[in-house]
């Protein structure tokens, strides 16, 4: 077990298991969610507007992909720059060093997760994936167009420690392929271990919810663990109403994709002064929600 664990691997035995992973779990996904399609439909809960939300969720996964098709290579350049030239140590390429990259890019992934809820320019992405009055597989592609541009700084470390790029790049991808499994409602809890350790449906659905006590709750990625160490966990116990508020109510994929960062432009164009503009990029967006209600009121 042992040898396995310490045998050496290439960069390009990594990239290319990154890939298949990457290419081979949309599959499985899209198989997943027609599942999902059938189970609404037995349930007679299939609508119009659950169908158009679904297509405008793979819409904006496309135009993401455009994006990332775009900066790249500047993306993957600035991590083996970092790591040529400033990485503290130079660990090996074995399943070990794979396995701890995972685990350390999982907590890296929670701590931005964290970040893109507590202001204003990161919501303004994030709140597309949040912006789906719907739960299921689908949803787990809905993308903004700044999706791509966070990870960056708080994965960098892990190139200065001393992780290959590679497997940076393929510990990105397990932990986010691992997240789209968790929407869905078609899975209500699992076993007690299981919901004490991994991050799982039940929990992500708490994350996914408008209601007042799940707000701001369950950042994880792969583990739980990270949210109770770090005091933001919750359990579903009321039953999650999703979306944001205001509601987009729209399944253009286009009004979808860029929504987020149209209502950024448009309370910074109305703002009363430069210093509530920068508040607006800085402060939470619960922060400005209760300013919005304080001045209607």
């Amino acid at each position: 077990m042992m040898e396995m664990l310490t045998q050496l691997l290439s960069p390009e035995y990594v990239w290319a298991l990154e890939t298949w992973i990457d290419d081979w779990f949309l599959v499985i996904a899209i198989a997943l969610f027609l599942v999902e399609l059938v189970r609404y439909a037995i349930k007679k809960q299939f609508s119009k507007n659950l169908f158009g939300d679904s297509i405008a969720n793979f819409v904006t996964l496309g135009l993401f992909i455009l994006i990332v098709a775009v900066v790249g290579a500047t993306y993957a350049g600035i991590f083996i720059y970092t790591y040529d030239n400033f990485r503290i140590a130079e660990l090996p390429i074995t399943p070990w060093s794979i396995l701890c990259c995972i685990v350390l890019a999982d907590l890296a992934y929670y701590w931005e997760h964290r970040f893109l809820h507590k202001n204003g320019f990161g919501w303004a992405t994030h709140t597309v994936h949040h912006s789906s009055p719907h739960f299921n597989i689908s949803v787990a592609y809905r993308h903004g167009p700044m999706d791509w541009f966070f990870p960056l700084f708080f994965h960098l470390p892990l190139a200065i420690m001393g992780f290959n790029p590679f497997i940076i790049f393929l510990a990105e991808v397990v932990v986010q392929v691992y997240q789209t499994l968790l929407h869905t409602e078609t899975v209500k809890k699992l076993p007690r271990p299981i919901e004490a350790i991994f991050n799982t449906p039940s929990h992500h659905r708490v994350h996914h919810a408008t209601n007042r006590q799940y707000l701001d709750k369950n950042y994880a990625g792969i583990l739980i663990i990270w949210d109770k160490m770090f005091g933001t966990f919750a359990e579903e116990k009321e039953k999650v109403t999703y979306g944001v508020y205001p509601r987009i109510n729209s399944v253009n994929p286009m009004k979808v994709f860029f929504s987020g960062y149209i209502k950024l432009a448009q309370k910074l164009w109305h703002a009363p002064s430069w210093s509530y503009r920068w508040k607006l990029l800085v402060k939470s967006p619960k922060w400005a929600w209760e300013q919005e209600r304080s001045t209607s009121a």
